[in-house]
């Protein structure tokens, strides 16, 4: 059995949140290289380069890349052969958080109650955090920050098994014109199909982290995933909206086994501020 403290958690966690503030993942930013030349329209690529210029300078300079610092959501891998002690690794977390956003000055997004008084948190916390038991005794966890404009831009829908394929390709390209600019394109689009309604949503999720180019096992999700990313450059939306043939960066297809009567999509949109990373402890 492996001991490991909650201090080493609080201090690898917070320096991961302020990384991926600062910088966007390597594969996101060569995609967006590699899209500045293949794209059509004169403003598109204008504002593809400016994006990669931001990129730049939040990079340089440890600020923000966009000032929607995000929700902050964890999927956590703990080894069933670690013993975390001095306190609970959720507290751990939310601690992180906390000194991150005080110390990389980031903007605080949360507000505790959704409904009345929508009062701000004041230090982005609590952040949502998804556990899961492994074998091993290392701790893997990933952090992304997810800005509310393309959140807002995300759907589920609980298609009938007889909408098939097609039902899915309609609902996950009619999500990605609906976006439009209010998501803030180029996107990285997270698709999660079965499961239940709400696992659904959070297979989506999960898909945004898998690396951009990196395709499903199964072939034919692998073909699928490849169709949609076509089919959602066809649709004219561009970078930031104004029109263009790079409307996505990548579609990234995660599955499940699902009730005979059920067929579950969800559509997670990740806007160009695509901040996320991952560290093993």
């Amino acid at each position: 059995m492996r001991e490991l403290h909650v201090s080493q958690i609080v201090e690898k966690v917070k320096n991961m949140v302020m990384d991926a503030e600062y910088n966007l993942p390597e594969d996101f930013v060569k995609a967006l290289e590699t899209a500045e030349n293949f794209e059509e329209s004169p403003i598109g690529r204008e504002i593809i380069e400016t994006i990669l210029e931001n990129a730049k300078v939040a990079s340089t300079e440890k600020v923000a890349y966009c000032q929607d610092t995000g929700y902050p959501v964890f999927f956590v891998e703990i080894g069933q052969d670690v013993h975390i002690t001095g306190g609970s690794i959720k507290d751990a977390i939310n601690e992180a958080v906390r000194q991150a956003t005080k110390e990389g000055y980031l903007r605080a997004s949360l507000a505790y109650d959704p409904v009345f008084d929508r009062k701000n948190t004041g230090d982005n916390t609590p952040a949502l955090i998804y556990f899961d038991i492994v074998p091993g005794d290392k701790i893997k966890i990933k952090f992304a920050a997810k800005g509310g404009g393309s959140e807002n831009q995300s759907k589920q829908i609980m298609l009938r098994p007889a909408d098939g394929i097609e039902g899915v390709k309609k609902f996950v390209l009619k999500t990605i014109a609906n976006a439009g600019p209010n998501a803030c394109p180029p996107f990285t689009v997270g698709v999660g199909i079965g499961g239940t309604f709400d696992y659904s949503a959070v297979l989506a999720k999960k898909a945004l982290f898998r690396p951009i180019g990196h395709r499903h096992p199964d072939p034919k999700i692998a073909v699928l995933e490849e169709e949609l990313l076509q089919l959602a450059n066809q649709l004219g939306v561009g970078p930031l909206g104004f029109g263009g043939t790079t409307t996505a960066v990548d579609v990234k297809i995660e599955i499940a086994p699902v009730h005979i009567a059920s067929l579950p999509v969800a559509v997670n949109i990740q806007c160009h501020a695509n901040r996320h990373s991952e560290i093993e402890i």
